[in-house]
């Protein structure tokens, strides 16, 4: 019998550590898909953003400021706005991070460098925009850009 159940449960512990993997992985959106992403965080109540993650299954995490005094989590389903998972944290220090139209004017500049999919966009605490994604072809490209402006600081192609 302990053999049994030990025969059962390593073929569950590896199913379950192959389905955590891969809700690890990122995944990647054309880039005119921003506007969904936007309108569901906006609709949520997000002001200022500091990070937007593309998730595999058609998820997206926005992490950011929905007023001066809470930040937020969220993960959003990309066809319909439903929040999935929600995380709300009381800040004492003032909201910052990206606008809309930061976010829109950064990857404006990543897809006139050649990005066609975007997975990941966020900003540190100096300005600047880091936007991670792929061009046409499937390469890793990933672009710094420096708030309220259009000026690259740095480009990796892979």
């Amino acid at each position: 019998m302990n053999t049994m159940k030990k025969m059962l449960l390593i073929p569950s512990s590896a199913l379950l550590l192959t389905a955590a993997a891969g809700s690890a992985q990122a995944d990647s959106l054309p880039m005119d898909r921003i506007d969904d992403v936007l309108t569901h965080a906006s609709e949520y109540g997000f002001s200022h953003y500091e990070e937007i993650s593309i998730q595999n299954r058609g998820r997206v995490e926005v992490e950011g400021r929905l007023d001066e005094e809470w930040s937020a989590e969220v993960e959003f389903s990309l066809d319909n706005g439903e929040t999935l998972q929600e995380q709300r944290e009381r800040q004492s220090t003032s909201a910052w991070g990206m606008s809309e139209d930061d976010i829109r004017q950064a990857l404006d500049v990543a897809s006139q460098e050649g990005m066609a999919e975007f997975e990941d966009l966020d900003i540190d605490k100096t300005g600047i925009i880091d936007v991670e994604g792929r061009d046409k072809d499937g390469r890793e490209l990933e672009i710094s850009v420096r708030q309220g402006s259009s000026e690259v600081t740095q480009i990796e192609r892979d």
